[in-house]
């Protein structure tokens, strides 16, 4: 009787939630008095600060160090991650609805990219992106008032976006009713992301950022907090029998959406997309889009392993998506007795024959006019968010293309920059950058357009350069070749 009526005090609690978590309005939260100021609690998942316990609204600050660390993505395979604290996911951040938040923002002098931050949770210009780009070494501070309640990420928003984000530049901040939570055993911090390695699926060694792939969307690993193995095995989520379990869970990307899936339990109680505005219940898999989030809340009543998945099954089991709620505790048979027999299984299936057909080559490029015409379209669907489309690039962040004494000094090296990447400092008009540019997945016509394209635009030299100079010049094993 007792785990019955605490399931439905529970259950209850949600519901009363539901109903009053938008009571306040977006005006009152707005010219909701700020009494003091704190320093925000931050924790590393699977962590979680502690619930708030305060009855009126604060400033609270919240400092976050950017910091670009090598870490290990799965046996053997190390990575370079950008973080927001030196792990993946970043910070949990727990506010109250009406908070005024400070955020300072602090870009380690050791890092080769400038980076920002866009909460989700901010209603402003690019979620506070705009007032915190921040060059290595720099520190950006803005603030903001939390007027919604709700479980929101925030991620780096600095062009490339997908590389930042695909590099694991992302976390939650939760927002807090005013009312409060229904109480909970336990609560954990859980975020899907999706990485894109040059190397293949368990390649070891360290692995550098695949732009290719990450634009195509093919992934060698998805994966809970930012490695294979991080909440699963030793690092299981513990638990105890007849005890209730919430997790916020969050999508980072960069681009896929997860059906997140415990098995071998229901959701007592989802807040679908981070809001408290309404529940649902009884819920076996739930959505969680890219850039989105959830709140789940279950009970555990038998001991072993909750097993978290991304219910798109090769991610878990080919990829890494998966994790361990490791529940102790005395067995109770009604509720699931365990094998009562030992039957014959036979695995189903053969494999599917697929037809291969090859799709027609693009036309190659003939003249210079048809370089310069393929190549804005070129530019402007890779290079333009780094570059500006006027070819001025961003102070302190992305060299400029236009009158670029780098570029017209040496076509040869353009090619190889282009066709291989480059890291590390490079002088541009006298100006010095220290970054990151990948190597772009583009046929020798592509790359040999989109820099005819810039040579004859801006102030720039004039320069042809043709397929065949890509060709033979271009970084041995990089992207693609003519077809």
């Amino acid at each position: 009787m007792r785990a019955i009526r605490r399931y439905f005090c529970a259950t209850i609690g949600a519901a009363l939630l539901a109903t009053t978590a938008s009571a306040a309005t977006r005006e009152e939260n707005i010219n909701d008095p700020i009494v003091g100021q704190e320093d925000a609690i931050l924790t590393d998942a699977p962590a979680v600060p502690p619930a708030i316990t305060r009855t009126q609204a604060t400033k609270v600050i919240v400092h976050i160090e950017v910091k670009e660390v090598e870490g290990k993505m799965a046996d053997g395979v190390s990575y370079t991650y950008w973080t927001f604290g030196g792990k993946v996911p970043g910070k949990f951040i727990r506010v109250r609805e009406g908070d005024l938040v400070e955020l300072h923002l602090d870009n380690h002098p050791d890092n080769k990219m400038p980076h920002n931050i866009d909460l989700h949770a901010v209603i402003g210009p690019g979620g506070g992106a705009a007032a915190s780009l921040t060059a290595p070494g720099h520190s950006s501070v803005f603030s903001f008032k939390a007027l919604n309640p709700g479980l929101y990420v925030y991620h780096c928003a600095t062009a490339p976006v997908a590389m930042h984000v695909a590099n694991g530049m992302y976390g939650l901040i939760l927002v807090e009713p005013k009312e409060g939570l229904p109480k909970v055993d336990h609560e954990y911090y859980v975020m899907q992301g999706d990485f894109y390695t040059a190397g293949s699926n368990g390649e070891k060694g360290l692995q550098p950022f695949s732009m290719s792939k990450a634009i195509q969307e093919k992934p060698e690993y998805v994966v809970f907090n930012g490695s294979v193995g991080a909440i699963a095995g030793e690092n299981s989520l513990p638990a105890k029998v007849n005890e209730t379990v919430r997790l916020y869970v969050g999508d980072g990307g960069p681009n896929l959406t997860s059906s997140f899936h415990a098995i071998g339990q229901i959701f007592d109680t989802v807040w679908t997309e981070g809001s408290f505005t309404s529940a649902a219940h009884n819920v076996q898999t739930t959505m969680i889009p890219a850039g989105g989030s959830t709140i789940v809340d279950f009970k555990v009543n038998v001991p072993g392993n909750v097993i978290l998945v991304d219910h798109s099954l090769t991610r878990a089991f080919n990829r890494g998506a998966v994790g361990m709620v490791k529940v102790s505790g005395e067995e109770n048979k009604l509720v699931y007795s365990g094998k009562m027999s030992d039957e014959v299984y036979l695995p189903e299936g053969t494999g599917a024959r697929v037809a291969d057909q090859k799709p027609a080559p693009p036309p190659v490029t003939k003249t210079k006019g048809e370089r310069i015409k393929l190549g804005e379209t070129v530019f402007k669907t890779n290079c333009a968010a780094c570059h500006q489309e006027n070819g001025q690039g961003i102070p302190q962040a992305f060299p400029p293309l236009a009158k670029s004494d780098y570029l017209n000094a040496d076509k040869v090296r353009t090619i190889k920059t282009v066709t291989g990447g480059l890291q590390g400092k490079v002088v541009v008009n006298g100006q010095a950058y220290n970054g990151v540019m990948p190597a772009w997945d583009l046929n020798d016509d592509e790359i040999a357009s989109v820099l005819t394209y810039i040579y004859n635009s801006w102030g720039n030299s004039g320069k042809d350069v043709t397929t065949d100079d890509v060709k033979a010049k271009r970084v041995k094993g990089s992207g693609k070749v003519s077809e």
